[in-house]
């Protein structure tokens, strides 16, 4: 039996290896700074939040969540559905990418993401409507779960992030101390705006099943939730399909005539 005892020491060696360096799976932010001559840099609020803001006369702001792939940089198509749209997309800027500094994790994201949303809500006075993709589904489900926002849009989002860990570990990262959770899920009674998702069929990263299941559970709370499931669209290349942009304006489009 000593090759059983050696088989779960190793099992829980791994375990804590992966509990320890998790962080760094989640936040492989790059260093490519945003330089978009259309934007302009704001540090707000006394937690130094990085902001990266385009003013429109659209009466909609946008408040954007980026995925975890890299920097702001990489994220000009989702950021231009909305400017040529002429609305004011402020985004924020992850510590520990593109030069800006700290370490990241989910609470202090979380911390971050509400402090973008009163800043920008101090500055614009029309409706806010929040935008995430992959990773930054969660932090857009969890500022609207807690401010007023007019629409929330969701790119490739997930329940829970932990399962994403489970399938890709072979551990029960949703019941181990210490990981950094994501549960969108935990989140979603506490909503109450309409939901746009968009998700690719041809995701691997972030399966479409997993998209459903949370659109599915915010049906259950009586939310109203339109699904896109983008023909042949990857994890890495869904705002670049053609018909992104449009969806999002026939949605948004839609809400002010409701």
């Amino acid at each position: 039996m000593s090759w059983l005892w050696m088989l779960v020491g190793t099992y829980l060696l791994y375990a804590a290896v992966m509990v320890m360096v998790h962080p760094r799976i989640i936040y492989p932010f790059g260093a490519d700074a945003f330089e978009n001559p259309a934007f302009r840099q704001e540090v707000v609020s006394d937690r130094d939040v990085s902001i990266a803001i385009s003013e429109g006369a659209d009466d909609l702001a946008v408040l954007f969540f980026m995925g975890n792939g890299g920097s702001l940089a990489y994220f000009t198509y989702a950021l231009e559905a909305h400017q040529t749209a002429d609305r004011t997309v402020a985004a924020l800027e992850y510590r520990g990418g593109a030069g800006i500094a700290g370490r990241p994790s989910e609470a202090g994201l979380k911390a971050d993401a509400l402090a973008a949303y009163d800043w920008l809500a101090a500055q614009h006075e029309g409706p806010i409507a929040v935008h995430g993709f992959s990773l930054g589904t969660g932090l857009a489900i969890h500022v609207a779960a807690r401010r007023d926002v007019a629409a929330i849009l969701l790119d490739a989002p997930y329940p829970t992030l932990c399962a994403l860990m489970t399938k890709g570990s072979y551990l029960p990262a949703c019941y181990l101390p210490f990981v950094q959770k994501w549960r969108s899920l935990d989140d979603v009674p506490a909503l109450n705006a309409p939901v746009l998702v968009q998700h690719g069929t041809a995701d691997q990263l972030i399966p479409i099943g997993y998209g459903m299941e949370l659109a599915d559970a915010m049906k259950a709370v009586d939310l109203s939730v339109t699904f896109h499931g983008v023909e042949g669209a990857t994890h890495n290349n869904l705002a670049g399909q053609s018909g992104y942009q449009d969806r999002i304006n026939a949605f948004l489009t839609g809400l002010t005539k409701e």
